[in-house]
């Protein structure tokens, strides 16, 4: 049933006309939860309460697959907003994005400009940059581009899925770069061509890279709600003597905020990813795919009056 429902949710989060719906009328039915806000002045209040509580926090602003490239601008303009926004406000805060609000799918030389242009903000005000990974179809030119502009920029990181084969190598391409890698699980539906379609394999494929990214000394950020990684990375600590400032822990805002307090309390860097944004279908469908139980808080959403 479970991985029924994932399949559903996976289903649902790429469909156009309920992405426009839910635009539309806006943060209701549950998406609350996950969402911060419609825009970066609302999310602040929220990024400020969990910094004095101990907690960093990487900003998104929801957003992916355009097509239209005055949108593709209108996003790039977005995310230097929030980047000024996070210096003026003093956040201890990174930036998050996904290279198809910004053109990836138009032409290399859109998207390159419209990240350039976000990372010159970056660079200007002490904010770093991650670039998200997105589906399979587009990881090889993730991964270029993410090459080319580290070369220019030294506040960027980019993502690892642990369920991809290729992901080890990746990992072993990219220790050139000494590079600042956020380590997932993966959240989109890939072919079993490309990716372990089996949950233990993914799980035992997540610590695999987890440790090599930490054992050739690179900054890793492990975004994981789930236990058993957790006390396997802090096992990792003891085995070999890492230092804590070369990992974090990442969670979900509104999953877990009571654990992700208390990894801080215990002296561990701990960032919250905190989406924005009108566009929040597609991400809030992913969540639900990642954890069916979270159905009940949606419902709740939709009846609460």
């Amino acid at each position: 049933m479970e991985k029924l429902m994932r399949a559903f949710f996976l289903f649902l989060s790429k469909n156009k006309a309920l992405t426009k719906l839910a635009k539309k009328y806006g943060l209701r039915f549950g998406a609350a939860r996950f969402v911060a806000g419609a825009d970066i002045e609302s999310a602040s209040a929220i990024i400020r309460d969990l910094n004095e509580r101990g907690l960093v926090v990487t900003v998104d602003h929801l957003g992916e697959f355009i097509d239209d490239q005055e949108e593709t601008l209108k996003a790039a303009n977005e995310s230097v907003h929030a980047i000024h926004v996070i210096a003026e406000k003093g956040l201890d805060a990174e930036l998050s994005l996904k290279m198809t609000s910004l053109g990836l799918d138009i032409s290399h030389d859109l998207v390159m400009k419209n990240m350039r242009k976000i990372l010159d903000a970056g660079q200007e005000h002490h904010v770093t940059v991650t670039i998200d990974m997105e589906d399979y179809a587009r990881c090889q030119k993730t991964i270029d581009i993410y090459e080319e502009l580290i070369q220019e920029y030294d506040r960027l990181g980019t993502v690892i899925q642990a369920y991809l084969y290729r992901s080890e190598e990746d990992i072993r391409h990219l220790n050139q770069y000494e590079p600042y890698l956020r380590m997932v699980k993966g959240a989109y539906k890939e072919s079993p061509e490309v990716a372990y379609p089996n949950k233990d394999d993914v799980d035992r494929q997540y610590r695999e890279r987890i440790k090599e990214n930490l054992l050739y000394d690179n900054y890793t950020a492990i975004a994981t709600h789930d236990e058993l990684v957790i006390a396997d990375v802090k096992q990792m600590e003891k085995d070999y003597d890492l230092a804590r400032d070369q990992f974090e822990f990442q969670m979900l805002y509104g999953i877990r905020n009571e654990r992700q307090i208390s990894l801080a309390e215990e002296g561990y860097n701990m960032r919250v990813y905190v989406p924005y944004g009108k566009d929040w279908y597609g991400y809030n469908m992913r969540r639900l795919a990642e954890r069916p139980a979270n159905v009940w808080f949606v419902l709740k959403g939709i009846f609460k009056k």
